[in-house]
């Protein structure tokens, strides 16, 4: 199978991981028989840096031409510590999700056995704890109408039913693949837009009678998160509400390194890890790869790649269970990025787990 890929390498450690993510893809591919084909495009700081613009319109044309976007981080220091910035790498994320209409956020939670010791939980609160976050993408606060003056601020919250209906019927269908469990998060004690959530939740819910649908206010949420995250199997919510809670959620497993995210639109789709550019580790070979390349393994999965995302899966559980990991999950005996990546393909080419630790 041949599939086009567009490459956003972004700022900070984005160069870095997505380079070995595009090393573990060639590794499926000769493995596989596939064909990827890849065309790197510009965006965050470093398209400002070179065009002026977060996002330039040859980058749009490339992710609407592609198969599919692996992007890696966005953010630079320099831009944030200067507050009258007008243009800022984050706006290039907030105008791509708009450009391909990506209205959907997944952001899986898994948690892996051997890392249970990193978590700031303990032990017997992390007991079955598997769960997903549907963030709806493009509307709520952060596109809202903005306002500004001398001494005051403000940023609309708007949301239409159709923007709720669909993400919403897409985490319902997530329901039924999973737990049928589905909790839809938000502030309805307080907000109209999260009472127009709720509402349209309720009245979606009847067409889907074998799922289990519950309602917390977004504090809750975050505490029950911690409390029991056992409980929790389709998390719905609103674009600011689930910024923060995957977030949450990402530390759980000890590691915001391993959580992987997509988001869709009808016609594109996006991957890229949770975490940010980590400015502080760029250039210096240190960053965790794993989630870039458990989001390559949701694209693999959306490709129809079902064995080829298990096995790049199954690569990096035995990563970890080997020790094979970078300095954010063993800083004692850590591993670099290049060699966390060089492990992956060779336990991906069919080299035993003995011969990949003899070769780093």
């Amino acid at each position: 199978m041949e599939k086009s890929i567009a490459i956003l390498k972004g700022d900070g450690i984005g160069p870095e991981i997505v380079t070995q993510a595009i090393k573990v893809l060639d590794a499926i591919a000769d493995r596989f028989g596939h064909n990827f084909i890849y065309q790197e495009a510009l965006m965050g700081g470093v398209a400002i840096d070179k065009t002026g613009v977060p996002l330039p319109q040859e980058t749009i044309d490339v992710c609407k031409e592609a198969d599919a976007i692996l992007l890696g981080a966005i953010g630079d220091p320099k831009f944030d510590n200067d507050p009258d910035a007008t243009v800022r790498p984050e706006q290039g994320l907030l105008q791509i999700r708009k450009a391909l209409e990506l209205f959907t956020n997944v952001r899986p939670v898994k948690l892996y056995p051997a890392l249970e010791n990193l978590s700031p939980l303990k032990k017997e609160r992390l007991v079955g704890v598997d769960l997903v976050i549907y963030r709806e993408l493009t509307g709520g606060i952060y596109f809202g109408e903005k306002t500004k003056t001398l001494d005051s601020a403000s940023d609309l919250c708007y949301y239409h039913k159709d923007e709720i209906e669909r993400i919403a019927r897409l985490a319902f269908d997530e329901a039924t693949r999973r737990q049928y469990k589905l909790c839809l998060v938000d502030k309805a004690n307080v907000l109209e837009s999260s009472r127009l959530w709720r509402k349209v939740v309720q009245e979606m819910s009847a067409h889907y009678p074998e799922v289990e649908v519950s309602y917390l206010f977004v504090d809750n949420a975050a505490m029950q998160l911690i409390l029991k995250p056992s409980q929790f199997d389709v998390i719905l919510t609103s674009n600011m509400f689930g910024d923060i809670l995957s977030d949450a959620a990402s530390v759980l497993g000890g590691s915001i390194g391993l959580l992987p995210s997509a988001s869709f639109g009808q016609s594109h789709k996006l991957y890229e890890p949770v975490h940010g550019s980590y400015p502080q580790a760029k250039g210096k070979n240190i960053a965790n790869p794993m989630a870039t390349i458990l989001s390559a393994a949701m694209m693999l999965r959306d490709f129809g790649m079902e064995e080829e995302a298990k096995a790049v899966e199954d690569a990096i559980e035995n990563c970890i269970n080997l020790g094979i990991t970078t300095e954010d999950l063993n800083n004692d005996a850590a591993n670099s990025c290049t060699e966390v990546g060089l492990a992956l393909c060779n336990l991906i080419g069919g080299q035993s787990l003995h011969s990949t630790i003899r070769n780093l």
